[in-house]
């Protein structure tokens, strides 16, 4: 981070299943222990209007959207979320932890996809060449163990959760690519490991990564 007067964006990351909504509560608690503000969001989503984006981009009864149009809402969406709550956030000071970010994008769109990455890059250039996460935590898990605990919530599987096996894995590879190319930025956590053990390593890389710039 360069200006130290700005809050941290903290990016949870991972497939189907992976535990990001427990890890992001996990996440508020401890920085809220070392004092900090702490505003959550998530993606698609985290404004009324990116919230509706989103309602469109989960939607199982949308059939046919192109990989590319998938990807451009998710950009609006982004936009959107950026411009009315993370940078005002940040900029006043307040650590925002964020459910999925640019990242999803490379992974899903990118990879699952197969789209590639130039084009979800270019638009990253436009929406926020100048903010990028200080910190990902990517939560990988094994595609079978994830979507085994996604069919155990009971809950109506939402228009990505239904695609085949054959995209989540392309998925979780492009989500281990990135984090390959960038381990300054990201930290893989073994989320296929009971609760306990996850947040165990999760707390830790909050210590080893964060801890000593607060």
């Amino acid at each position: 981070m360069t200006d130290q007067t700005r809050g941290y964006l903290i990016t949870l990351e991972g497939g189907e299943g992976a535990g990001k909504t427990t890890a992001a509560t996990l996440i508020r608690g401890w920085l809220e222990a070392k004092g900090r503000e702490v505003v959550m969001t998530r993606e698609p989503g985290g404004t009324p209007l990116a919230e509706r984006i989103r309602a469109v981009l989960l939607d199982p009864e949308v059939k046919g959207m192109s990989p590319t149009t998938e990807l451009l809402l998710m950009f609006a969406a982004r936009s959107e979320n950026l411009d009315r709550l993370i940078r005002p956030a940040l900029t006043q000071g307040h650590d925002v932890v964020c459910d999925r970010f640019t990242d999803a994008s490379r992974a899903y769109q990118g990879a699952g996809r197969e789209l590639g990455l130039a084009r979800v890059d270019l638009l990253a250039e436009v929406v926020h060449s100048d903010l990028s996460p200080d910190l990902t935590l990517l939560l990988d898990v094994p595609v079978n163990l994830g979507m085994e605990r996604v069919g155990q919530r009971g809950d109506t599987l939402n228009r990505f959760e239904l695609a085949e096996q054959a995209f989540f894995e392309r998925v979780r590879q492009g989500y281990l690519d990135q984090a390959a190319k960038e381990p300054e930025r990201f930290c893989v956590i073994n989320a296929a490991q009971n609760l306990e053990a996850v947040q165990k390593d999760i707390l830790a890389a909050l210590e080893d990564r964060l801890a000593g710039l607060m």
